[in-house]
């Protein structure tokens, strides 16, 4: 400790114990400043404290000087773990703007175009639960009145799940075709997935293509959830099951392969799991809740089916969803 600063203290200290005033106060503040710039700790501020109340109080009983040797203890704990708070904070800090980068080079780079076919309304929503999505849509349209989709949803968060969402992507550019047949398209990705990711990720993916010529969607599934068929006629809701390995599980996976036919007012919902599985402080959200939703806007255009289901599901659990949020709505008018 420099001695012109210990010399200093003292003399700030014994103006402000005899004069206690607003000035001395300003004079202590701005000193403080000066022992942040000369790197002095607050261990070290204790002890001047103590040689200077000593200097000019030596008759103060032993208690007060061992109390001050306790402080001084507490005060180099407390340094110590204040450092590494700092730390945590600082590094924290960076961590969120790496976050908040991943998360707009995954928004751009997993950006899709909706398809235009006629005949057919197209409703889309896709909310991440936080920074990173795990879901992920898909749709292929290069050729007239046909158009595929792909919805996926990684057993994972964060960055692990946007760099294998990235891969999923690369493998659906490599197809590109609204030609393609379900069953091949899934089993491409799975090889892709199961060469390229971690043992611990796995995808389920739904994807289907649909032929507006004749109002045929033709679908398959990787493990995931089950799409729902909605018949306006009858006002029914089905589950639309197709059978199939999450992809990733096994190079040799084959899949299923099964089409509906769609009349005027019937909808294919998909979706991931984010929307099936809420949880409100009841318990699960049922199905039934679902398509309760769903039929109450029947008769509206497909994204504000869409909006209308994800604004009741977030209302249901208090604004904070539990997983990602996906869902696409295939409504032939």
């Amino acid at each position: 400790m420099p001695q012109h600063i210990e010399a200093q203290y003292q003399e700030i200290l014994n103006e402000y114990v005899k004069k206690q005033t607003e000035q001395n106060l300003y004079v202590g503040q701005n000193f403080s400043r000066q022992l942040i710039l000369e790197n002095i700790s607050p261990e070290e501020v204790i002890s001047m404290h103590k040689a200077a109340i000593r200097e000019l109080y030596s008759d103060l009983p032993d208690v007060v000087w061992h109390s001050f040797d306790f402080l001084i203890e507490m005060m180099i704990n407390y340094g110590l773990a204040l450092q590494e708070r700092q730390s945590l904070l600082k590094r924290q800090e960076e961590l969120k703007v790496e976050m908040d980068l991943a998360a707009n080079v995954q928004e751009t780079l997993l950006k899709t175009k909706l398809p235009s076919l006629e005949g057919l309304d197209i409703g889309l929503l896709s909310i991440p639960a936080k920074k990173m999505n795990g879901d992920y849509i898909y749709f292929v349209s290069d050729y007239d009145g046909y158009a595929g989709v792909a919805v996926a949803d990684v057993i994972g968060k964060g960055l692990p799940a946007a760099l294998c969402m990235s891969m999923i992507k690369f493998g659906m550019d490599s197809l590109n075709s609204s030609h393609a047949l379900p069953k091949d398209v899934l089993g491409v990705i799975n090889r892709i997935v199961e060469k390229s990711v971690d043992d611990s990720m796995f995808v389920s993916m739904f994807y289907a293509n649909y032929d507006a010529g004749a109002a045929r969607l033709t679908y398959g599934s990787a493990g995931h959830e089950p799409a729902i068929l909605y018949r306006a006629d009858t006002g029914e809701f089905d589950e639309l099951e197709a059978k199939g390995l999450l992809l990733g599980v096994s190079p040799a996976a084959v899949y299923e392969e099964h089409s509906v036919t769609l009349d005027k007012g019937d909808m294919i919902i998909m979706m991931t799991d984010g929307v099936t599985e809420g949880r409100t402080e009841e318990g699960f959200i049922e199905r039934e809740v679902i398509y309760k939703l769903i039929e109450q806007k029947k008769s509206q255009p497909a994204q504000a089916i869409v909006q209308h289901v994800y604004d009741e599901l977030e209302r249901m659990q208090n604004a904070e969803l539990q997983d990602d949020f996906t869902l696409v709505v295939y409504k032939k008018v």
